[in-house]
């Protein structure tokens, strides 16, 4: 029984870091395949950015309460169709990038 409870984290582990890879494949365009780019040349690199100050930006950005750098209009588009549990994914998955 501990064996498959371990298994079950371990995958439930794997899909949420394969969420949040697919999910990110939005952002690619402008932040790169590995965050290694600032938007459109005016936001910060995001690779590595720890996942409490990107779930932080993407909420505000969801709220339409964050505006940094003028991007708070189409990175609102961004994220609206996002759920919490997508945005904890996204970053998560960026925070993993090196």
């Amino acid at each position: 029984m501990k064996k498959l409870a371990i298994t079950m984290l371990l995958a439930g582990s794997t899909l949420l870091m394969a969420d949040g890879a697919a999910a990110y494949a939005k952002c690619v365009g402008c932040h790169g395949a590995n965050g290694e780019k600032a938007a459109l040349g005016k936001s910060a690199i995001i690779k590595g950015q720890a996942a409490a100050k990107t779930i932080e930006e993407l909420n505000g950005y969801k709220a339409g309460t964050l505006n940094q750098h003028g991007m708070g209009g189409l990175m609102k588009g961004q994220v609206a169709s996002m759920d919490e549990a997508t945005i904890k994914a996204v970053a998560e998955h960026i925070a993993a990038m090196k």
